[in-house]
């Protein structure tokens, strides 16, 4: 097809309309009236010929076609919003430009602080916008990165991607500060007997303490699973469930009383954080920035809070 040929108008009507699935509040969206909205939905299901909005019952719902479409235009704006807010050059100091990073919880426990006070000291009006991180962006990384300007993700999971590294840190194990059958030290019995929380588990996503204990081929018995950080020590305080979590990331959450860090009784890989980004922002002035400012972001947050031995 002949890009010269197609209206890109009708790609910005198309994408307010699947994410709306409603001519009224599409058209109220982009700023048409309901008429012009109702005319560019008539042309894009002659184009594609399939209806993409299905009346059912008082309200639409996206067709096969519909939904399939959705998260595919939903990355074609981004990538044409990006093609036309590309500058020669990059001045942080006036810039508003907006980047996109794919993250969990955890590197922004980490960064938070030293990421807040280098913002506004080099890049007052520049926006980070930080959507959550997922299995099925993890899975198509090369698709991900093309819509966005980076994921923050640990060596080990993604491949064929240039990266940038942020800082280094270390799974400790969590347990309830009161547990009942733990004494100074957690134990190999301890890990084997004892309920688990993890996190992730899928194969392309976090998922440490299946990992780590596959290889010493011990089974944990899972009791709770849940796709974020912050929540294990709430679900680990007062019970006698364990868990692993990042030593920067337990460090910070202590305060909140509950818990305490304890040594593991094994050997868990060292982790490196870093941001995975494509080839394409290569030459991207702004994206250039962007990448020099996290790496001194991240030595920031190493420097702020060496690794010691947990207690």
């Amino acid at each position: 097809m002949n890009l010269a040929n197609l209206d890109l108008n009708l790609l910005v009507a198309l994408h307010a309309l699947l994410q709306e699935h409603n001519v009224t509040r599409a058209a109220e969206r982009v700023g048409l009236s309901q008429p012009a909205m109702s005319a560019a939905l008539a042309r894009l299901r002659r184009h594609f010929d399939d209806d993409l909005l299905v009346r059912s019952g008082n309200r639409f719902e996206l067709s096969t076609l519909g939904r399939e479409l959705s998260t595919q235009t939903d990355m074609a704006c981004h990538v044409v919003e990006r093609v036309f807010s590309a500058q020669a050059g990059f001045d942080p100091a006036t810039s508003q430009r907006e980047f996109t990073i794919m993250t969990s919880d955890y590197p922004m426990a980490v960064l938070s602080r030293p990421l807040t006070t280098a913002l506004r000291e080099q890049a007052p009006g520049v926006r980070l916008r930080f959507p959550r991180i997922n299995t099925l962006a993890v899975h198509d990384i090369d698709t991900t990165l093309r819509s966005i300007d980076g994921v923050l993700l640990p060596h080990g999971f993604i491949t064929d991607q240039p990266a940038v590294d942020l800082y280094t840190d270390r799974w400790v194990c969590v347990a309830a500060e009161d547990h009942p059958s733990i004494g100074e030290r957690l134990t190999m019995d301890d890990v084997r007997r004892l309920p688990w929380v993890v996190t992730y588990q899928r194969p392309t996503s976090y998922a440490p303490a299946a990992e780590q204990l596959d290889i010493l081929d011990i089974e944990p018995h899972i009791e709770f699973t849940v796709e974020g950080f912050l929540a294990v020590p709430l679900l680990v305080a007062g019970t006698d469930r364990i868990a692993l979590l990042q030593e920067r990331l337990a460090r910070r959450l202590l305060p909140l009383g509950g818990f305490r860090i304890l040594e593991c009784p094994f050997q868990p890989t060292p982790l490196v954080e870093a941001m995975w980004w494509h080839p394409t922002h290569r030459h991207d002035p702004g994206h250039t920035w962007l990448r020099g400012f996290l790496a001194e972001v991240g030595k920031q947050a190493d420097g702020e809070a060496p690794l010691t031995d947990a207690h």
